[in-house]
């Protein structure tokens, strides 16, 4: 039977010939601009996912698209064997901008997160002294921070650990936001707490206030590192660089990524402090891609626009009039709304009917989202946003939650 849409065609072609291990909205995009996405069959739309956050800087800046396609032309890859002049100056940028001593960069955020957790198991060993085969990291239940083996063992989703076994252990589960549960767990093999400051994947859930300066405090108290990720939450998206400045603690290292390339390129890093990145020495960790001139370029394209537009600080302004307005809904159908920033999970009451049939009639009225975990839908707009489009964007929600 002939499909009536280009859209229709490419979905028929998507779901014979490739796997399903993603259940996406029925929109088939083919530009970017901005806020703005526009399908096949040439509607346009409100992006107010912003691919995970990792178009911050907007979809198909110039300055990002232009550095890209100068160092396309003149080297991509030399692999770490050799070095690279685009690979140094990255460094440098993104030491002096986020305060961190030391950066290794690889490609996607797992990779970070892998990175972060054999630094976490080497410091433990080799500076704490823990012995081997027995360091523990204390994680959140109701995490997200990707989908290695190792990752998805410690995570509390059932699909993320669906018959992926066994997994690998050393990794203790405490609930997201409980301070005295973090206590009760640290051993003597205990080396690290690892958390995301602000579970994005699980519907933006904030912690309880002082539950960040708290993990700081356990930390020092008991030798351990803490290390946030902050793939989603850092780069601006809360209206500070980093979710972690809101409480004013500073880590011991951090995961990054997604922004970090303005969403052009797979890029991340792993930031720590010399005593913390020291544990790596030649041949023991690394990536062919990781460091490679073409990401570094973009990278650096991608900093300079955060920093020169100022989208942080227009993130923190923007951040409380999107706050106020959800607040403001007059709908019944509202169980919670969690506002950080630019960033905002709407959770719906249960006999609302479920959070993805919303995105469906958002998607009609030219708005773009995401559902999770069944009754929450998530907004996180490129942060070049206006005032005026998240009103827009806001009464689109308020009229199909009072439909």
């Amino acid at each position: 039977m002939a499909t009536s849409t280009k859209s229709e065609a490419l979905i028929q072609q998507e779901n014979q010939f490739g796997a399903h291990n993603y259940h996406p909205l029925d929109v088939v995009c083919t530009k970017g601009e901005g806020v703005f996405l526009t399908d096949v069959d040439g509607k346009k739309y409100m992006d107010f996912l912003a691919a995970y956050s990792a178009v911050n800087q907007g979809h198909n800046h110039p300055k990002i698209g232009e550095a890209m396609i100068a160092q396309v032309k003149t080297l991509a890859l030399t692999s770490r064997a050799f070095r690279n002049d685009q690979f140094p100056p990255l460094l440098e940028k993104l030491c002096k901008l986020t305060g961190f001593q030391k950066a290794l960069m690889m490609n996607s955020g797992a990779e970070a997160v892998e990175t972060a957790l054999k630094a976490m198991r080497k410091w433990g060993y080799d500076k704490k002294g823990i012995e081997y085969g027995k360091a523990e990291i204390i994680v959140a239940d109701g995490n997200f921070h990707g989908r290695t083996t190792t990752i998805v063992g410690f995570s509390t989703d059932p699909d993320s650990t669906s018959r992926f076994g066994p997994f690998t252990p050393g990794f203790v589960i405490v609930p997201y936001g409980d301070l005295e549960a973090v206590k009760k767990a640290v051993t003597k093999n205990t080396c690290a707490i690892f958390m995301e400051p602000i579970q994005g994947e699980g519907g933006v859930i904030i912690p309880p206030k002082g539950f960040l300066k708290g993990l700081r405090e356990v930390a020092d108290q008991n030798n351990l590192l803490l290390v946030l990720d902050e793939i989603q939450s850092g780069l601006g998206r809360t209206g500070r660089l980093f979710a972690f400045e809101h409480e004013g603690i500073r880590p011991d290292g951090v995961t990054i990524g997604k922004a970090l390339s303005g969403g052009y390129y797979p890029v991340s890093a792993f930031l720590a402090n010399d005593e913390v990145m020291d544990v790596f020495t030649p041949g023991i960790h690394g990536s062919t891609y990781g460091g490679n001139p073409l990401a570094c370029a973009v990278a650096s394209a991608a900093l300079d626009v955060l920093v020169d537009e100022k989208l942080v600080e227009k993130t923190a302004e923007l951040g409380r009039h999107l706050e106020a307005r959800l607040k403001g809904m007059k709908t019944d159908k509202l169980k919670e709304v969690r506002v950080i920033g630019l960033w905002a999970g709407v959770q719906l009451k249960p006999e609302a009917g479920g959070a993805r049939k919303y995105c469906y009639l958002l998607k009609d009225r030219g708005m773009l989202c995401k559902d999770t975990h069944v009754d929450t839908i998530r907004l996180a707009p490129p942060l070049v946003i206006t005032k005026e489009q998240v009103d827009w964007a806001v009464d689109q929600l308020e009229a199909v939650l009072q439909a």
